[in-house]
């Protein structure tokens, strides 16, 4: 019987942390401890857009949320330097405890300390695997979130988020993008984000 790789483990030890998630999200008929779900997600994308995905990218992804829940929004300011705040730490946080899970099942401290910079987004536009993990992110985010961010957000203040994921995303992420299956009304407010 072949053993684990430290690929499989390091991902089931993620799932692990992920699926202790006490919100709960329906998805396929079923409630989904939510990050688990996310980062199932984060993980198929990544498997569409970079079928040749190196091991650091596959475990940043399916890490990009893991125990998200555990730094609330709401206990920083809710103003924009609050959230830039909270990001920061929440991507810290996911770092930190990433490298400590791939510590346990035997990688090395330079690679942990790759899995905190992609985390951290360190880089982006000029580090190509940074750039994909950002471009995962914004796909899933289009693909499964955005509709009913839709429902909770004025028109402009969703063709500013539209815009800006656009921003954060490469040529080849855009080419994605317009591949995912949307709404008609979505679809309309993207081709008006996209104008401006």
């Amino acid at each position: 019987m072949n053993k684990e790789s430290r690929l499989q483990q390091v991902m089931a030890l993620i799932d692990a942390e992920n699926r202790e998630d006490p919100n709960q999200e329906q998805a396929d008929g079923q409630s989904w401890p939510r990050e688990y779900l996310y980062s199932r997600r984060m993980s198929e994308k990544l498997a569409e857009f970079v079928p040749d995905a190196a091991e650091l990218l596959q475990i940043a992804c399916r890490a990009q949320h893991i125990r998200r829940w555990s730094i609330p929004r709401a206990s920083y300011p809710m103003d924009r330097a609050g959230y830039k705040q909270w990001r920061t730490e929440l991507a810290k946080f996911h770092g930190d405890l990433t490298a400590q899970l791939m510590a346990r099942v035997g990688y090395d401290e330079g690679d942990q300390q790759r899995i905190k910079d992609l985390l951290l987004k360190k880089q982006l536009k000029r580090d190509p695997q940074v750039q994909a993990l950002e471009d995962v992110i914004c796909l899933v985010f289009i693909h499964y979130y955005l509709e009913d961010f839709a429902t909770r957000h004025s028109e402009e203040k969703l063709i500013d988020i539209i815009r800006k994921t656009w921003g954060k995303m490469s040529p080849d992420g855009h080419a994605a993008a317009l591949q995912i299956p949307l709404s008609s009304e979505i679809q309309a407010l993207v081709g008006k984000a996209l104008q401006g």
